[in-house]
């Protein structure tokens, strides 16, 4: 008898620790996207969710025009940048791809920069997962929280 409460006293020890790793492991996880402010930090997460239609760019002229027409042409991509403008915690954005299906982008540089350097590296045969790391790269230096 006093085996068989041994060898229960060890299963219920790695069941306990197994679940404290789980626990300690999400929890990581979801404090790394509440720090990093909801943004990608290791580009395994995905940023978006932005299921609006962009704004045609008929509507303006310049490079905000041109802006938009990107927003058209790679919508999916942009869904997965982090605008750096901030306009996620201060309006509620989903991603920069938001910044498009109204007008918030046509009186944004740094939305109209981002999505136009977007493109570009779109243009030049990077994925998404490289842009986005492109992207961040390049504005999180200028535009810190």
């Amino acid at each position: 008898m006093t085996k068989g409460k041994k060898s229960k006293g060890k299963g219920f020890k790695k069941i306990l620790l197994a679940v404290i790793l789980t626990v300690v492991v999400v929890g990581g996880i979801v404090a790394g996207i509440l720090i990093s402010g909801g943004k990608p930090a290791d580009y395994g997460i995905a940023l978006g969710g932005e299921y609006r239609d962009t704004m045609s760019p008929g509507r303006f002229t310049g490079k905000t025009a041109k802006s938009y027409w990107v927003a058209k042409q790679i919508p999916e991509v942009l869904d997965k940048v982090y605008c750096y403008c901030h306009c996620q915690e201060n309006h509620g954005h989903k991603s920069l791809k938001t910044c498009f299906v109204d007008r918030h982008g046509s009186m944004c540089g740094v939305c109209m920069d981002e999505a136009l350097m977007s493109y570009d590296l779109y243009k030049k045969g990077y994925g998404t997962k490289d842009i986005v790391k492109k992207v961040d790269a390049s504005f999180s230096k200028k535009f810190k929280h």
